[in-house]
């Protein structure tokens, strides 16, 4: 069988550098957010698993690296890995990156600087999130999105949503501490023209792979976490074949 989808483990900087210039047509991100505290000690001094479960949570799931770098050191290392992944991208390509409310103008800077040109920010309503008595519920989070350069919309004559709204996945369908939902990841690879390659730099347990297979899309993706990296081998074996099946389905 024929796959449309690669996925490669280790160091995204490291391995984005070994690939060619020019082979992929889109980038969709969830870089670890290196956000979720009131002070530097508790954004750096928590692991992801710590920042972003609830304690005494029936499912444990494993922690992943790099979820402690300061502001400066966590807008520099984006800053490179989005210049990685132009150098990569079709000119007319596009970029879309998730961020939080805390991340947010780092976010925008590091895309800038990594020579994409800034087009704006889809937000991604989540309804469930938990209310927060006397406050306004935090229950958005971001997607900054810009091009590789000027953008033809006659080459992907497409017209796409400004808000995303799903809920992060539970239970026993929550296979990552930050997964994302696949009905609005498969809003968001239609940004790529049909046939074209996407690429997840941090690609976690999958869900962005998953989402541009269902899509027609292919998917290249590069994990550093040996146990979600198989997970998301297993997701995106079956998502293959689910699109497989689709495109022999009678119309």
């Amino acid at each position: 069988m024929t796959t449309d989808y690669t996925l490669l483990r280790g160091d995204a900087l490291t391995r984005l550098s070994e690939l060619p210039s020019g082979t992929v047509d889109c980038v969709v991100c969830d870089p670890p957010y290196n956000s979720g505290g009131r002070t530097t000690q508790e954004r750096v001094g928590r692991s992801a698993k710590e920042k972003y479960t609830t304690a005494g949570s029936k499912k444990q799931l494993p922690d992943f690296p790099g979820e402690n770098k300061d502001q400066r050191s966590y807008g520099f290392w984006l800053s490179q890995l989005l210049a990685e992944a132009y150098r990569l991208t079709v000119d007319g390509g596009t970029a879309c990156v998730f961020t939080d409310w805390r991340q947010l103008p780092t976010t925008t800077d590091a895309l800038q600087a990594g020579g994409w040109t800034w087009r704006g920010i889809v937000p991604w309503h989540k309804p469930a999130a938990r209310p927060q008595k006397g406050r306004f519920t935090q229950n958005a989070e971001f997607v900054v999105w810009g091009s590789r350069g000027a953008m033809d919309g006659d080459r992907h004559p497409v017209y796409l949503k400004g808000l995303l709204e799903g809920s992060q996945p539970s239970g026993s369908k929550r296979m990552h501490i930050t997964q994302k939902p696949i009905g609005v990841m498969r809003d968001l690879v239609q940004i790529c023209p049909p046939g074209g390659t996407v690429l997840d730099f941090t690609a976690g347990s999958g869900s962005t792979g998953v989402a541009a297979l269902l899509e027609g899309r292919s998917f290249l993706g590069i994990e550093l976490t040996d146990h979600y990296a198989d997970i998301a081998e297993q997701r995106l074996a079956e998502a293959q074949l689910a699109a497989e099946e689709a495109a022999r389905a009678p119309a």
